[in-house]
């Protein structure tokens, strides 16, 4: 049985209500409460409830702590990302799903690094990300059949070194994870076209953020690949410059009215060129160490913001709060803000959280997963009180506000 509405067997039937009961208590924080929903986390855990419970109680909290709610109206990408990330939704294929395609050659991924945060583009992302779940849900309504899932194109002409430097495979693979944890069973198929002889080279740098289903979906067409498309794609959907015939209004066959194409990015937008921040103290973190600064925040809903930068290389940087009064060790300490290794060397990163309890939280530096080099780290940290609420109301501090450094 293929685990989807009306394709169940007895057992998989028996799953899906034991996994609807188990996460009642979450199910109004989700985007969807229907069956088509809530089997794709439980095919994706390969009806292993107990898993699938955990996958999505792990989602209802990266929901709120990156406020997926109203991130398309209330996040605004910067201008170098929207001017210069390449890739856009563009038509729908013959089942209904809608397209997405990512232009890979006109990508400059050093550029965009300097001067922008990995923080910036996972949002953005994320952004893209909701946009075509919500364009599903219009497809679902309008076709009258559940739409889910989407169909992507990679456009890998001009696929080059570049485009395998290190902190960008790291930040790529940070967004892969991301999509492969949060919106299971969201891809299709996908179609990768124009691959250059390097394109195995790449493909192994990243093939490891992909579960074995994702990679079953990958098809690696040859010269024939638009012969391909049209056999998913009417070419009515499909621009001219892909094989079909869609074009914009003004005839443009790239169709760049939907998809953006890129390009190189102007030294201009580089952060590391254009801010200087003044940081109040600086720190040498020893190779294998790790380095706690704690803050005392007395008032709910305070802000802890914190700025920093590395020299040379990138750091991990987490937040903790204590749970008791005495000292801890990390992993003894509520996680606040999972620690992951920050490009601060490119971008210097400035960090918003909003403290939902008061308590000590605890800031950690982490250099322990380098063994030959110690980093020196300068950072600035605030603790700043409360906004005050809207319209005299009270301000709950368990609300579903920005738990997270953006």
């Amino acid at each position: 049985m293929s685990g989807r509405v009306g394709d169940l067997s007895p057992t998989q039937a028996d799953i899906l209500a034991e996994f609807r009961g188990r996460i009642q208590d979450v199910l109004p924080n989700l985007p969807a409460q229907h069956d088509h929903y809530l089997l794709r986390w439980l095919r994706a855990r390969s009806f292993n409830v107990h898993k699938a419970e955990a996958m999505i109680r792990k989602h209802v909290e990266f929901r709120r702590q990156m406020n997926i709610d109203t991130i398309i109206s209330d996040y605004q990408p910067p201008e170098v990302i929207e001017k210069y990330v390449s890739g856009g939704m563009c038509g729908y294929d013959r089942e209904g799903s809608p397209i997405w395609y990512d232009v890979i050659g006109p990508l400059d991924p050093k550029g965009l690094l300097l001067s922008a945060t990995k923080q910036d583009f996972l949002k953005t992302k994320i952004r893209h990300t909701e946009m075509l779940q919500r364009e599903c849900r219009r497809q679902s309504e309008k076709l009258g059949k559940n739409i889910e899932a989407i169909t992507l194109i990679y456009d890998c002409e001009g696929l080059g070194l570049k485009h395998v430097w290190k902190p960008a495979i790291e930040t790529y693979g940070k967004i892969l994870t991301m999509f492969e944890d949060n919106y299971p069973e969201g891809l299709k198929r996908v179609f990768l076209i124009k691959a250059p002889k390097m394109f195995p080279m790449a493909y192994n740098l990243i093939k490891h953020f992909l579960c074995e289903e994702t990679r079953r979906k990958i098809i690696v067409l040859g010269g024939n690949w638009q012969d391909v498309l049209r056999q998913h794609i009417d070419p009515e959907q499909l621009p001219v410059v892909y094989g079909g015939k869609l074009t914009d209004p003004d005839g443009d066959p790239r169709c760049t009215t939907m998809i953006k194409y890129g390009g190189t990015v102007p030294r201009s937008y580089y952060v590391q060129d254009s801010v200087k921040v003044q940081y109040d103290t600086s720190v040498t973190i020893s190779r294998g160490s790790v380095f706690q600064l704690e803050c005392d925040v007395t008032a709910p809903c305070s802000q802890l913001r914190c700025q920093f930068a590395s020299d040379g290389a990138d750091i991990g940087f987490g937040v903790y709060r204590r749970t008791k009064e005495d000292s801890q060790k990390v992993t003894d300490m509520l996680q606040v803000l999972p620690s992951e290794r920050y490009n601060a060397h490119l971008v210097p990163e400035d960090s918003w959280l909003t403290c939902p309890e008061p308590g000590v939280y605890v800031l950690c530096f982490d250099n322990s997963y380098s063994v030959l080099q110690s980093k020196k780290v300068s950072y600035k940290v605030e603790v700043l009180p409360p906004p005050p609420p809207l319209d005299g109301q009270t301000q709950d501090p368990h609300s579903r506000g920005d738990d997270r450094l953006q």
